[in-house]
C-alpha cells in the first residue's frame, strides 16, 4: 500500500473548507467544523503514538482499561447531545453501550476469530473502537428521535426511535457490494489480501456493527422508559 505523504493530506482541507462554508452560511456557525477538524487531527496523532506503545505492551489489564475508557468516553460524547445530562442518564448510556458493545466484541473474539490468547492488541483495540463508536452513534440517534416523539404514545416513540437509529446500518447492509465497498474490506484489498478473505472479515464487521447498534439501542430504550415512569 502506498504511504501517504503528510503534505498531500493538506489537499483534504479543500472539501473541509467547503463544508465549513456551508455550515457558516446555513447554520451561522464558523467554529464547529474547524474545532472538530482540529480535534480529529490531534486525537488521531495522539492515538497513533499511543497505539505504538499499546501494541508493544501485551498486558491484559492495559487492554481492559482501554476498553473501559472507550465505553466511558463514548457514553460521555453521546450524553452531550441531550438536554438532560444527569448522572442517571449517563449511567444508562454507559450500560447500554457497554453491554451491547461488549457482548458483540466477545462473540467476535472468542467464537469468530478464536483468539489465543484472547487479548491481542492489534486486533482487540481496533475492533472495540468500531463497536463502541457505532453503538454510541446508534444510541444517540435513538435518544434524539425518542425525545422528539415523546408527545405521541410511548410505544410509538420507541418504535420510531429504534427504526431511525438502525437506518445507517440497514442501508449499509442493502448497499454493500452494489454501491459501496466498506472500509475494512477496501483497506485489506489495498493491502493485498485475497478479496474472498476480505469479504469474510467484512461480513463479520457488518454483523457486529448492526448487532452492537441494535442491542445497545434496545437496552437504552427499554431503560429510558422505566426511568421516565419513575
Amino acid at each position: 500500500m502506498n504511504t501517504i505523504a503528510l503534505a498531500n493530506l493538506l489537499y483534504m482541507l479543500l472539501p473541509l473548507a467547503m463544508v465549513g462554508y456551508l455550515y457558516y452560511r446555513w447554520l451561522g456557525d464558523m467554529q464547529e467544523i474547524a474545532y472538530a477538524s482540529l480535534r480529529m487531527v490531534s486525537q488521531l496523532l495522539l492515538i497513533g503514538y499511543l497505539l505504538v506503545f499499546i501494541f508493544q505492551n501485551d498486558a491484559t489489564m492495559t487492554g481492559v482499561l482501554i476498553v473501559f475508557f472507550m465505553i466511558a468516553v463514548s457514553s460521555l460524547i453521546a450524553l452531550r447531545h441531550f438536554k438532560e445530562r444527569s448522572r442517571a442518564h449517563y449511567l444508562l448510556l454507559l450500560g447500554a453501550i457497554g453491554i451491547g458493545g461488549t457482548f458483540n466484541l466477545l462473540i467476535v473474539l472468542i467464537l469468530v476469530l478464536e483468539l489465543e490468547p484472547l487479548y491481542q492488541p492489534r486486533i482487540v483495540i481496533p475492533l472495540a473502537g468500531m463497536i463502541y463508536a457505532n453503538a454510541m452513534n446508534a444510541v444517540s440517534l435513538a435518544a434524539e428521535r425518542y425525545e422528539s416523539e415523546r408527545a405521541h404514545a410511548q410505544q410509538t416513540a420507541r418504535v420510531k426511535a429504534f427504526r431511525s437509529a438502525l437506518i445507517p446500518q440497514v442501508n449499509a447492509f442493502m448497499a454493500v457490494g452494489l454501491v459501496s465497498l466498506p472500509g475494512m474490506m477496501t483497506g485489506q484489498i489495498l493491502a493485498g489480501v485475497d478479496p474472498l478473505i476480505a469479504v469474510r472479515y467484512q461480513m463479520m464487521v457488518m454483523a457486529m456493527v448492526l448487532g452492537s447498534a441494535g442491542i445497545s439501542v434496545g437496552i437504552y430504550l427499554a431503560q429510558i422508559e422505566r426511568l421516565r415512569q419513575r
